[in-house]
């Protein structure tokens, strides 16, 4: 260190000043601000791309909470059409069963109705012979009472013997 401090040369000095500012100034316009603005320009690109990536999540988280809420609103719906489809099946039947109930009421009517009317006609059809047969077999008796003349007697006798005169 002694010999630095002997052989210390003002001008020597003064020129190395000069050369270290005069490349610093150098370094400073040519180089210096090149650098810092590749280095900005890098920070700003990480950043941005911090950024887009922050975004992409966010979406995505968006879009995951639109999946479960679409997808929860399709099983509601499907719930509730499978409920419509279940309570239109259970009526269709209840419906289907008291038409087939009034029908068969209906039918059933039907048939005591039609029974009814086939036993009146019947029930004339009876009648009708009951009383032509009786009219014959009257006829007939009163033939053969009417035939002779002592059974005609007898007979107007008799009728008259039943009339009481008031």
């Amino acid at each position: 260190m002694d010999k630095l401090i002997n052989d210390f040369s003002f001008g020597l000095f003064i020129w190395q000043i000069v050369i270290f500012v005069g490349l610093i100034f150098l370094l400073k316009k040519f180089a210096w601000k090149p650098i810092l603005d590749a280095v900005n320009e890098r920070e700003e690109g990480i950043k941005n791309a911090l950024l887009s990536a922050e975004n992409a999540r966010k979406e995505m988280q968006n879009l995951q909470a639109d999946n479960q809420r679409i997808l929860q609103e399709a099983r509601l719906e499907r719930d509730n059409m499978l409920k419509d489809a279940r309570e239109m099946k259970e009526k269709m039947v209840a419906d289907a069963k008291n038409e087939a109930q009034a029908q068969g009421l209906k039918m059933i009517e039907q048939a005591k109705a039609a029974i009814e009317s086939e036993k009146n006609a019947a029930m004339a059809e009876l009648k009708l012979q009951v009383s032509t047969l009786s009219l014959s077999i009257a006829e007939k008796i009163l033939k053969d009472e009417l035939s002779n003349k002592e059974a005609q007697t007898k007979l107007v006798e008799k009728m008259l013997g039943d009339v009481k005169i008031n």
